[in-house]
């Protein structure tokens, strides 16, 4: 488990729980992790999410989202920054993810939202991740 990159270690959980065709995965919650979960349920990528309280710790409980077939919705998922790199973009460089088939992730200065509506309202900032 990673301690430095809770957002990391979020994603990881996230993806090995879709391929392992979990129905749902906890993770320890924060603001941040919050407001991708939020990004990702408004993009499809997965069923649900709720905030709950347990043991005096407050986690989120993300429901995947799987397709007709039992095929996981999220095909993959990379962590661009890191701890050790962060990585900045301007609204006009925002990176596509499979030809605009993925969403990418931003923190800007105005929230964390997705590279589509960074774009559309003028804020570049960091880019979090992508996923497709």
């Amino acid at each position: 488990m990673s301690a430095s990159d809770p957002v990391a270690d979020m994603l990881t959980k996230v993806r090995n729980a879709a391929v392992a065709r979990h129905e749902k995965v906890d993770i320890p919650a924060s603001k941040l992790k919050l407001e991708i979960v939020k990004i990702l349920k408004t993009e499809g990528y997965i069923k649900n999410f709720k905030k709950v309280q347990e043991d005096g710790h407050s986690i989120i409980r993300i429901i995947l989202k799987y397709d007709d077939s039992n095929n996981p919705v999220i095909h993959g998922v990379k962590k661009i920054s890191t701890p050790g790199r962060r990585v900045y973009s301007g609204y006009k460089e925002l990176p596509r993810v499979f030809n605009g088939y993925g969403t990418i992730i931003v923190s800007t200065s105005s929230g964390v939202t997705t590279g589509k509506k960074a774009s559309e309202k003028m804020v570049g900032g960091e880019l979090i991740c992508s996923i497709w």
